[in-house]
């Protein structure tokens, strides 16, 4: 593990691994060096990424691949080892769609999560809303064991009319829906994590996800889908977050959070 003062943790929705490397996406990595990296929507087998960049030098990966080839799937990077992986959750949608891995390193869990999105029709909303249920049981138990939880998703859903730009268009429709909404509501009101990137950056039109019809991405008529959730005793670590648009590896842009290393991994001796 770098010996630096910061602590980096970069998530990204990457609608296919390979495609993010066609673009660049691990060119600027490389030039990025975050301490972890937590990709959602890799689209791909772990033996068919074995040629390429895809398991980048100074990294321990680790993929969780949905059992359909060419979709979901997600991954975590990390420069030290982790203590512990854990691939799924036990339930069919996070399993078989490879939508949860968790890497431990000491007292600190980082999750890499991608929800499901419901966008497609009323069949596919009801199966997110079934898993926001039991979610968010698994998120209350995360909240009771002691440990602390950086949860970086695609979360699928904006909670503020301040994290998409037509909000008004939006307020039936999945992603901004009354029940996300709530969800959301609860989340952070009720078992009490924390949006980590709402506590340095309040500003608007801050967007991770763009459609591609039209000139979405061109006129910033986005939406905040991607973010890091954290337990509240990592709010004092908190430092900076910011989302890279410079170069487009994707329909997603990365999102980095930047912490206090002493104040993550204070309960370890030598730190």
């Amino acid at each position: 593990m770098k010996t630096g003062k910061r602590f980096t943790i970069t998530t990204f929705n990457c609608n296919g691994v390979r495609s993010a490397a066609r673009k660049g996406f691990f060119q600027w990595l490389e030039s990025q060096q975050p301490d972890v990296v937590c990709l959602q929507e890799t689209k791909a087998q772990e033996h068919q990424l074995q040629e390429g960049p895809f398991f980048p030098a100074g990294y321990h990966c680790h993929y969780f691949d949905a059992e359909k080839k060419g979709y979901a799937g997600v991954a975590i990077y990390s420069r030290r080892q982790p203590d512990r992986i854990i691939k799924g959750m036990g339930w069919d949608i996070t399993d078989k769609e490879g939508r949860y891995i968790q890497a431990d390193f000491g007292d600190l869990s980082v999750i890499s999560l991608y929800m499901p999105s419901g966008s497609s029709g009323e069949a596919r909303q009801a199966v997110k809303l079934r898993f926001l249920a039991n979610f968010m049981a698994h998120l209350q138990d995360l909240r009771a064991d002691g440990r602390e939880y950086v949860i970086c998703a695609d979360w699928n859903m904006c909670h503020k009319e301040i994290d998409l730009k037509n909000w008004r268009a939006n307020r039936k429709n999945p992603g901004f829906s009354p029940e996300e909404r709530a969800w959301l509501d609860r989340l952070y009101d009720e078992v009490g994590f924390v949006d980590a990137f709402r506590l340095v950056n309040q500003a608007p039109d801050q967007y991770s996800w763009w459609s591609n019809r039209g000139q979405a991405r061109a006129n910033n008529v986005g939406w905040r889908l991607d973010y890091h959730v954290i337990t509240p005793a990592l709010v004092p670590a908190v430092r900076a977050a910011s989302i890279y648009t410079d170069e487009y590896f994707s329909d997603h842009a990365p999102v980095t959070l930047e912490m206090d290393r002493q104040s993550c991994f204070s309960k370890e001796a030598g730190t």
